[in-house]
């Protein structure tokens, strides 16, 4: 998986592309405490380009969603394809994250 980090409108961007899994995980882990250690506290995780998450990768969103909790930082995230959009509603995760249609929505969300 590769992660890419970019910023736009004084919110963070995780672009995840491929498969999240115990393998790759860290690298989403890495990247989001990063950004948490620079002090960001807007964070988006867009994944129109994640074909896969595994119960790791679960962890792994979970693990960041605690960690901006601690902070009190904002996390949305977007364009999930349809396989991740379904293990999200299946684990609950739509119920207690911020999950939106398009980036752009996702951006609108983190700046109310």
């Amino acid at each position: 998986m590769e992660v890419k980090v970019t910023e736009q409108d004084g919110i963070s961007i995780l672009e995840l592309v491929g498969r999240m899994d115990a393998t790759t995980t860290p690298e989403f882990e890495r990247a989001s405490q990063a950004l948490l250690a620079e002090g960001k506290k807007r964070l988006l995780v867009d994944m129109a380009q994640l074909e896969y998450i595994s119960s790791a990768g679960l962890r792994g969103v979970l693990g960041l969603v605690k960690a901006l909790k601690a902070s009190a930082g904002r996390l949305a995230f977007c364009s999930l394809q349809p396989m991740a959009a379904e293990v999200f509603r299946i684990s609950g995760f739509n119920a207690m994250l911020k999950v939106c249609d398009s980036r752009q929505d996702a951006i609108k969300a983190l700046q109310e």
